[in-house]
C-alpha cells in the first residue's frame, strides 16, 4: 500500500521529487515504528489510540512540533488515500490534532546586507565566481525557489524579452521578468558557461565546474559562506534570501498579489507571513507621518 500511495503523489498528485521523498521517509519511520514498538507489521491495523502513542514516541525523539505536525500530516494524508481506494472502512488518524508551536518570525536580510552582498563582496573572476554570485542575485530577484533554480533551463531562459519561465509546486510553470541588471549577469554566465570543457546536463542553465547540475549543498555552503561576510544573521540560506526579497518588494509598495504570483504561491494564506515582516516599514512611516508621533527613525 505504500508503494501504491507514492505513485499516487508522483503520477496523480504531480508532487516534487523533493516532496515524494520526504513522504516516503515518514511513513517509513511510522513502519518502523509499528513493527517495533507497537510489534504490529502491518500499521493498517492500529487504532487511534496507538496512533496517539506513535504522536507521544516521535516528541520523545526530541522532534520539533513543528516536524511532528508534518510527519502528522503525511500520516493523515496516508490513511485518507487508503479510505478513498476501500482498503480500510474508518480513519483512526481523522481525529488526530496537530501539535501547538509558536510561529518564528523570520527576520530579513536588510537592504544594507544584500548591497554589500551582490556589489561590494568580492567574487572570483572564473566560472564558479560568476556563478555563485549570479545563483544569488537570481534568488534575490526574482523570489524562486532552491529546486526551481537548481532545474532551471537553458531554453526557459528568454534573453530577447527579459523573462525566464520557472517549473514551480505541482509542476506548475510561472513567468518572471528580469531586471536589465539581471539579465546582464546572465549574458556573462553564459559566456563562461559556454567555455566549459565538458557539460553533462545541457540543458540545465546552473552548472558546477565539471559540468554537471547543481545539487543542494553546493547552493547551501556556497550562499553561507558569502552570507557569513556581511551578515550575523544565523539562519543564511536561498529560503531567506527568497523571503527577503518578497520583504523589500512589499516594503517598495508591491501588491501582495503579484508577491503571491511571483513567488508561486497558491494561496494569499502563504503571501501574508510577509505582512508581518513589514512591520518595521509601517512603524517607520507612523513615526514620521502621525501630528502626535515623535519624529524620529526606528
Amino acid at each position: 500500500m505504500r508503494s501504491s500511495f507514492i505513485d499516487y503523489l508522483r503520477y496523480e498528485k504531480r508532487y516534487s521529487a523533493h516532496t515524494i521523498k520526504a513522504y516516503e521517509k515518514d511513513l517509513i519511520e511510522f513502519y518502523d515504528y509499528s513493527e517495533l514498538i507497537q510489534e504490529e507489521k502491518d500499521p493498517l491495523k492500529l487504532n487511534f489510540q496507538q496512533l496517539r502513542y506513535y504522536l507521544v514516541f516521535l516528541q520523545n525523539q526530541d522532534y520539533s512540533n513543528r516536524t511532528i505536525n508534518r510527519k502528522l500530516s503525511s500520516l493523515k494524508r496516508f490513511y485518507k488515500f487508503l479510505l478513498s481506494i476501500g482498503e480500510i472502512d474508518d480513519n483512526p488518524s481523522a481525529k488526530l490534532s496537530s501539535l501547538k508551536f509558536e510561529n518564528k518570525v523570520l527576520v530579513p536580510y536588510s537592504k544594507k546586507e544584500m548591497i554589500r552582498l551582490l556589489d561590494e563582496m568580492y567574487y572570483d573572476d572564473d566560472f564558479e565566481g560568476v556563478r555563485d554570485r549570479l545563483i544569488i542575485n537570481v534568488f534575490y530577484s526574482t523570489g524562486i525557489r532552491l529546486s526551481e533554480l537548481m532545474n532551471l533551463q537553458v531554453s526557459k531562459v528568454d534573453i530577447a524579452n527579459s523573462q525566464i519561465k520557472v517549473l514551480g509546486k505541482r509542476n506548475k510553470e510561472r513567468i518572471i521578468p528580469l531586471s536589465t541588471n539581471l539579465m546582464n549577469d546572465m549574458k556573462t554566465y553564459l559566456s563562461y558557461r559556454n567555455e566549459l570543457q565538458i557539460i553533462e546536463d545541457e540543458a540545465i542553465f546552473f552548472l558546477t565546474k565539471k559540468g554537471k547540475q547543481t545539487y543542494p549543498n553546493l547552493v547551501y555552503s556556497r550562499i553561507n559562506s558569502y552570507l557569513s561576510e556581511v551578515t550575523k544573521k544565523v539562519k543564511k540560506s536561498p529560503h531567506m534570501i527568497r523571503h527577503t526579497f518578497a520583504t523589500h518588494m512589499m516594503d517598495a509598495g508591491a501588491d501582495l498579489n503579484s508577491i503571491k504570483e511571483l513567488l508561486g504561491h497558491t494561496s494569499l494564506i502563504a503571501t501574508q507571513v510577509y505582512t508581518h515582516s513589514s512591520l518595521g516599514k509601517l512603524k517607520s512611516i507612523v513615526n514620521h507621518a502621525h501630528p502626535r508621533a515623535i519624529k524620529r527613525d526606528i
